[in-house]
């Protein structure tokens, strides 16, 4: 049974980031039981996105070209690269949530991570 439980263990994968990117496609996942507030989410520092409320163990999907500038300038995903990718909300009681989009490893440190641990 223990070596079942150990095999069962190196298989698993390792769980998705709660900030993901494919292409032109943001996806945020709650996996929290709390629901987060007053969500922004900012690209580089400069491009936003807010959202009232992304309930508990919930998923929120948006394109890239909905982030706007202060002036109105809209993220051109084809044309700027992405350096800086976070989220800031807050719980029901005022506990922040800070979450930073942590890219994918390239090459082969990509490819074994979480392989072995």
């Amino acid at each position: 049974a223990l070596l079942a439980c150990a095999v069962a263990a190196g298989c698993s994968s390792p769980a998705a980031p709660p900030i993901q990117l494919q292409r032109n496609l943001l996806t945020v996942d709650n996996r929290t039981s709390r629901d987060w507030l007053d969500v922004q989410i900012w690209i580089n520092q400069q491009y936003r996105l807010t959202v009232a409320k992304i309930a508990a163990r919930s998923r929120f999907t948006a394109t890239l070209d909905v982030f706007v500038a202060g002036f109105g300038q809209r993220f051109d995903v084809r044309r700027q690269r992405i350096d800086d990718l976070r989220l800031k909300a807050r719980e029901a009681d005022g506990t922040p949530v800070d979450v930073r989009f942590e890219p994918p490893k390239a090459g082969l440190t990509g490819a074994l991570e979480g392989f072995g641990s």
